[in-house]
Protein backbone atom coordinates (compact mmCIF):
# COMPACT_ATOMS: atom_id res chain seq x y z
CA UNK A 1 0.00 0.00 0.00
CA UNK A 2 2.83 2.21 0.81
CA UNK A 3 4.49 1.70 -2.71
CA UNK A 4 1.54 2.16 -4.50
CA UNK A 5 0.52 5.42 -2.57
CA UNK A 6 3.86 6.91 -2.99
CA UNK A 7 3.61 6.06 -6.52
CA UNK A 8 0.22 7.63 -6.93
CA UNK A 9 1.83 10.79 -5.11
CA UNK A 10 4.62 10.83 -7.41
CA UNK A 11 2.79 10.94 -10.60
CA UNK A 12 0.13 13.27 -9.35
CA UNK A 13 2.92 15.89 -8.63
CA UNK A 14 4.14 15.26 -12.35
CA UNK A 15 0.60 15.67 -13.81
CA UNK A 16 0.49 19.53 -11.58
CA UNK A 17 3.80 19.92 -13.18
CA UNK A 18 2.58 19.41 -16.56
CA UNK A 19 -0.58 21.04 -15.93
CA UNK A 20 1.42 24.62 -14.85
CA UNK A 21 3.90 24.08 -17.31
CA UNK A 22 6.98 25.23 -14.90
CA UNK A 23 9.22 22.35 -14.41
CA UNK A 24 11.06 23.47 -11.45
CA UNK A 25 12.11 21.06 -8.57
CA UNK A 26 10.13 23.70 -6.57
CA UNK A 27 7.12 23.13 -8.32
CA UNK A 28 7.63 19.76 -8.59
CA UNK A 29 7.88 19.68 -4.46
CA UNK A 30 4.61 22.04 -4.00
CA UNK A 31 2.72 19.35 -6.52
CA UNK A 32 4.31 16.47 -4.35
CA UNK A 33 2.80 18.48 -1.53
CA UNK A 34 -0.32 19.54 -2.89
CA UNK A 35 -0.95 15.69 -3.84
CA UNK A 36 0.29 14.40 -0.45
CA UNK A 37 -3.12 16.03 0.73
CA UNK A 38 -5.27 15.23 -1.92
CA UNK A 39 -4.56 11.62 -1.29
CA UNK A 40 -4.49 11.95 2.71
CA UNK A 41 -8.42 13.14 2.24
CA UNK A 42 -9.89 10.64 -0.36
CA UNK A 43 -7.53 7.54 1.35
CA UNK A 44 -10.02 5.66 3.57
CA UNK A 45 -8.62 4.09 6.95
CA UNK A 46 -6.10 6.75 6.94
CA UNK A 47 -5.33 5.91 10.25
CA UNK A 48 -3.93 1.96 9.86
CA UNK A 49 -1.79 3.19 6.54
CA UNK A 50 1.70 3.79 7.80
CA UNK A 51 2.49 6.62 4.53
CA UNK A 52 1.38 8.76 5.93
CA UNK A 53 3.35 8.88 8.97
CA UNK A 54 6.11 8.10 7.06
CA UNK A 55 6.47 11.06 4.79
CA UNK A 56 6.16 13.46 7.10
CA UNK A 57 9.04 11.67 9.42
CA UNK A 58 11.02 11.44 6.63
CA UNK A 59 10.80 15.21 5.90
CA UNK A 60 11.28 16.10 9.06
CA UNK A 61 14.42 13.74 9.28
CA UNK A 62 16.04 14.89 6.43
CA UNK A 63 15.84 18.83 7.49
CA UNK A 64 17.00 17.60 11.20
CA UNK A 65 20.17 16.27 9.39
CA UNK A 66 20.73 19.16 7.15
CA UNK A 67 20.60 21.35 10.09
CA UNK A 68 22.76 18.96 12.11
CA UNK A 69 25.60 19.37 9.19
CA UNK A 70 25.91 22.63 9.15
CA UNK A 71 25.82 23.19 12.61
CA UNK A 72 28.87 20.19 12.66
CA UNK A 73 30.66 22.01 9.87
CA UNK A 74 30.58 25.64 11.62
CA UNK A 75 31.42 23.83 15.31
CA UNK A 76 34.33 22.23 12.76
CA UNK A 77 35.25 24.57 11.80
CA UNK A 78 35.91 27.14 14.99
CA UNK A 79 37.65 23.92 16.57
CA UNK A 80 40.30 23.82 13.99
CA UNK A 81 40.98 27.44 13.95
CA UNK A 82 42.09 26.70 17.58
CA UNK A 83 45.83 25.69 18.32
CA UNK A 84 46.07 21.92 18.34
CA UNK A 85 46.85 22.02 22.52
CA UNK A 86 43.18 23.49 22.31
CA UNK A 87 41.78 20.67 20.53
CA UNK A 88 40.46 17.09 22.45
CA UNK A 89 40.18 14.49 20.35
CA UNK A 90 38.49 11.46 21.28
CA UNK A 91 37.55 7.74 20.78
CA UNK A 92 33.99 7.16 22.25
CA UNK A 93 32.80 3.48 23.29
CA UNK A 94 29.24 4.23 22.27
CA UNK A 95 26.38 1.44 23.65
CA UNK A 96 24.23 0.55 21.12
CA UNK A 97 19.96 0.69 21.31
CA UNK A 98 19.39 0.11 17.39
CA UNK A 99 19.79 -3.93 17.36
CA UNK A 100 19.53 -4.57 13.16
CA UNK A 101 22.38 -4.44 10.89
CA UNK A 102 20.20 -1.90 8.47
CA UNK A 103 20.23 0.33 12.06
CA UNK A 104 23.56 -0.06 12.62
CA UNK A 105 24.64 1.03 9.36
CA UNK A 106 22.07 3.84 8.92
CA UNK A 107 23.37 5.08 12.50
CA UNK A 108 27.17 4.36 11.60
CA UNK A 109 26.81 6.48 8.31
CA UNK A 110 24.78 9.67 9.70
CA UNK A 111 27.95 9.85 12.11
CA UNK A 112 30.41 9.71 9.75
CA UNK A 113 28.66 12.14 7.81
CA UNK A 114 28.51 14.57 10.39
CA UNK A 115 31.79 16.78 10.37
CA UNK A 116 33.59 16.16 13.49
CA UNK A 117 32.80 12.69 13.65
CA UNK A 118 33.90 8.88 12.29
CA UNK A 119 32.94 5.59 13.34
CA UNK A 120 36.34 3.66 13.34
CA UNK A 121 34.59 0.15 14.36
CA UNK A 122 31.38 -1.86 15.62
CA UNK A 123 31.73 -4.34 18.40
CA UNK A 124 31.53 -8.80 17.75
CA UNK A 125 28.58 -8.78 19.49
CA UNK A 126 26.96 -5.77 17.98
CA UNK A 127 26.27 -3.68 20.94
CA UNK A 128 28.74 -1.36 21.10
CA UNK A 129 29.99 1.21 18.73
CA UNK A 130 33.92 3.16 18.58
CA UNK A 131 33.64 6.97 17.25
CA UNK A 132 36.48 9.25 16.99
CA UNK A 133 35.66 12.78 17.42
CA UNK A 134 37.69 15.83 16.77
CA UNK A 135 36.71 17.97 19.82
CA UNK A 136 34.94 16.46 23.26
CA UNK A 137 35.24 18.46 26.36
CA UNK A 138 32.96 15.45 28.27
CA UNK A 139 32.70 12.12 26.92
CA UNK A 140 29.58 11.02 29.25
CA UNK A 141 27.48 14.17 27.56
CA UNK A 142 28.80 13.50 23.83
CA UNK A 143 27.80 9.74 24.61
CA UNK A 144 24.52 10.86 25.38
CA UNK A 145 23.55 13.48 23.14
CA UNK A 146 24.95 11.27 20.19
CA UNK A 147 22.59 8.97 21.12
CA UNK A 148 19.47 11.27 21.81
CA UNK A 149 20.18 13.28 19.19
CA UNK A 150 20.96 10.60 16.04
CA UNK A 151 20.39 7.13 17.38
CA UNK A 152 16.71 8.32 18.52
CA UNK A 153 16.05 9.83 14.96
CA UNK A 154 16.89 6.01 13.59
CA UNK A 155 14.90 4.56 15.74
CA UNK A 156 11.88 6.32 15.05
CA UNK A 157 12.36 6.23 11.21
CA UNK A 158 12.90 2.56 11.29
CA UNK A 159 10.51 1.60 13.90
Amino acid sequence: MIKGLLLANILLAIVWVLATGTITQENFVFGFLISFVVLWIITPNRNQNNYFTIIPKLTSFILFLLYQIIKSNIETLIASLYSNARLSPAILKVPLTVETDGEITFFSHLLNITPGTLVIDVSDDKKVLYVHVVHCEDKEAYIKQLKEVFEKRVLELTR
